[in-house]
């Protein structure tokens, strides 16, 4: 442990920026305890404008080159970004959400937000929001966020540095309790992706699949859109009912159990849309399938959207009263 504090003191810039750049590419290693043990070690004045601006600079260089893939690759470089960091693919789902509210604004409070910061730069990118904004919010909200957590070191400085003085005496054991704890919360993460994992296994529909449904002289199925409407806008599935798992409850009582429902969406592994799928199933539904690949298969399969006018759930309850 006494090197440890020697690296503190003496090579904290290089360890900041290491951490922070860890972090927003995506790795499962937290940097907020750095930010703040380093806030509680490193002295006023220049060293600390150092040591703040290679943090914000770690951020930027992370979430510009995930907000450049995010462009290149579209939602596709999601699923990815899901897998390296061990997040739930639910997250893109509610980045999605808030970025519909928000817009750009949404970056300055995105690294507050556990799996959002990861998450943000790449559907930046995705989603179409233009360079210089992304720059400028993002820039801001490491700022904001780098400086918080420094400020919060040096409020507590002088516990933080007791409790490092005493693991110095304890010797090489605290060394070991700090990579469990590292090693217990990575491993926390994997279970927890795991059983959302679980979670979604059901049987998926191609789109290939349902585009014969549809093109069948039969009663077409029913397709839920389960991404937010302003991203529906831009395109959707024809005929496909813009809905949320918040909303199910509206109109289900209307439909028959036995009715086709398929539910679409563009997260990692059809995520959201398995998770409604599971909600209906619950429900009682039988004949409940997510869209394998989400729109972007659809797209890529070179089948037609529609843009502009959305169809509501409240549409639901003709289709029910034609039954």
């Amino acid at each position: 442990m006494h090197e440890l504090l020697f690296l503190l003191k003496n090579h904290a810039p290089e360890i900041t920026f290491l951490a922070v750049f860890i972090e927003q590419i995506g790795l499962p290693i937290p940097a907020m305890p750095v930010l703040i043990v380093a806030g509680a070690f490193e002295p006023s004045g220049d060293g600390l404008f150092v040591l703040i601006s290679v943090a914000v600079v770690a951020a930027l260089l992370a979430d510009i080159l995930w907000y450049f893939a995010g462009k290149r690759w579209g939602f596709k470089i999601l699923r990815s970004l899901c897998n390296i960091s061990l997040s739930s693919d639910s997250c893109v789902r509610q980045t999605e959400g808030i970025f519909s509210r928000f817009g750009h604004i949404a970056l300055l409070l995105s690294k507050f937000i556990p799996g959002f910061s990861t998450v943000a730069p790449p559907l930046a990118g995705a989603t179409g929001i233009a360079w210089a904004p992304f720059v400028l919010f993002d820039g801001l909200g490491s700022v904001t966020w780098v400086v918080l957590m420094m400020a919060i070191g040096r409020v507590f400085k002088d516990g933080i540095q007791a409790i490092l003085v005493k693991m110095t005496k304890i010797g090489s054991w605290s060394g070991i309790v700090v990579l469990t704890l590292l090693a217990l919360y990575i491993l926390f993460k994997w279970w927890e992706r795991r059983r959302f994992y679980k979670a979604l296994e059901m049987a998926r529909i191609s789109v290939e699949e349902l585009n014969a449904l549809m093109q069948q002289g039969q009663r077409a199925p029913v397709i839920l859109d389960v991404r937010p409407p302003s991203l529906a806008l831009r395109g959707h599935i024809p005929g496909a009912i813009v809905t949320s798992l918040d909303e199910l409850d509206e109109f289900v009582g209307h439909l028959p159990r036995n009715e086709e429902v398929i539910v679409y969406c563009n997260c990692p592994n059809e995520a959201s849309a398995a998770l409604v799928a599971r909600a209906l199933m619950d429900r009682g539904f039988q004949k409940v399938r997510p869209l394998r690949g989400g729109l972007e298969a659809w797209i890529d399969s070179g089948f037609a959207i529609d843009e502009g006018k959305l169809t509501p759930p409240s549409s639901l309850l003709d289709v029910a009263g034609g039954v």
